[in-house]
Order: structure tokens, then sequence, then C-alpha cells
């Protein structure tokens, strides 16, 4: 068990808080003009999702949590699971679609993910932060639609509805970014 003191933290690293997995997403070192230095953090819970602030004495010990990562590939969807397989022991695992939230939208067939766990425990499913996708239903773009028009929703082969450029057709291939929902740019097929 390594333990670091706070003022040692910086973004993306994990430590354990109260019991549970946690990332570092930024901080903010205080040096107030009595007494001690303190730091103010936004900490990513690992198991239960969600942003929390939370101050340390710069000098405060805190267990760093070390996770391993495991890629994983996505095969299929059965009822409310997602059927993964390890790519070195080629053993099948289900995940529940509301563990994996929003971005489970995003899972093509054939896949590379990567599972985080601590101690065993799964605490992270990681997607790609982009994903390549075929627009599967979407109006038609009207003729001198430009790069700096307007916008018009798109439904992507996934089922994801992303908000695209009017000059993006059904067929068109896009890049989408699976941290925000965003659309990326069109990608040149061929």
């Amino acid at each position: 068990m390594a333990t670091i003191i706070a003022n040692d933290f910086r973004p993306g690293m994990t430590v354990m808080v109260d019991g549970r997995v946690m990332q570092v997403v930024d901080y903010q070192r205080v040096q107030p003009g009595k007494g001690g230095a303190f730091l103010r953090t936004r900490l990513r819970d690992l198991e239960r999702g969600g942003i929390v602030s939370k101050t340390f004495r710069s000098e405060e010990k805190i267990e760093q949590a070390y996770l391993e990562t495991h890629t994983m590939q996505y095969l299929y969807r059965d009822g409310d699971s997602h059927i993964f397989m390890d790519l070195e022991s080629f053993e099948q695992l289900g995940v529940p679609a509301d563990e994996l939230g929003e971005r489970s939208g995003y899972l093509k067939d054939g896949m590379e993910v990567s599972f985080r766990t601590y101690k065993g425990r799964r605490v992270e499913v990681e997607l790609p932060d982009f994903v390549e996708a075929v627009v599967v239903e979407t109006d038609p773009g009207l003729r001198g639609d430009t790069a700096s028009g307007g916008s018009k929703p798109a439904t992507i082969e996934t089922g994801v509805r992303v908000t695209v450029p009017l000059f993006v057709n059904v067929g068109d291939t896009i890049r989408v970014d699976t941290r925000t929902g965003n659309y990326v740019t069109r990608v040149q097929t061929g």
C-alpha cells in the first residue's frame, strides 16, 4: 500500500478516498495568510461516477490506487448486458448496460476497450476517445450547404443521435468524440 502526500497530486492520478477509487481531475494549491497550505481538488469517482470536490491539507497522506488495465474486445449486446472478450485469456464477460452509461451507444462489434481494475474489482470501462461510424439517417443536404453553415441531427449505425453539419449525408462515415458526443469530422473512405 503506497501512500503519497496530497501535495504530490497530479491530474490523472488515482487515489483511495473514503474507501472509493478516485481520479484527480484538477487541483488548486492554496496558501492562506495564516495556517498551512491546502489543496482544493476535483475528483472523478470511478466506481459510482460523477465528480466530487474535496479539500486536503497539503501534507495529508493518501493511499495511491494502482489500476491494472486489460484490453477487451466488444462482441455483442445480450439483453441488458454488453459482452466483452479478454484478448489474452479469451474469457467472455458481461457488463450491465447501465454501468457503461451513455457511452455504451458508441460500442461497435470488434471495438477494443480498456477495463481498469483495482484489486480485481472493475472500476472503469474506457472506450476509445473517438469512433468512426456510418450515418444511417439524416435529412438530405441542400445545394450550397457549406462547412460553416448550420447543423442537423443524424443517427449513426450504433443508434446514437449526433448533431452534424448540413453537408453530411446518409452513407457518410463520420468521426465522433465519445467523451462529449460531438461530431469531429467527416472521414474520407476509399
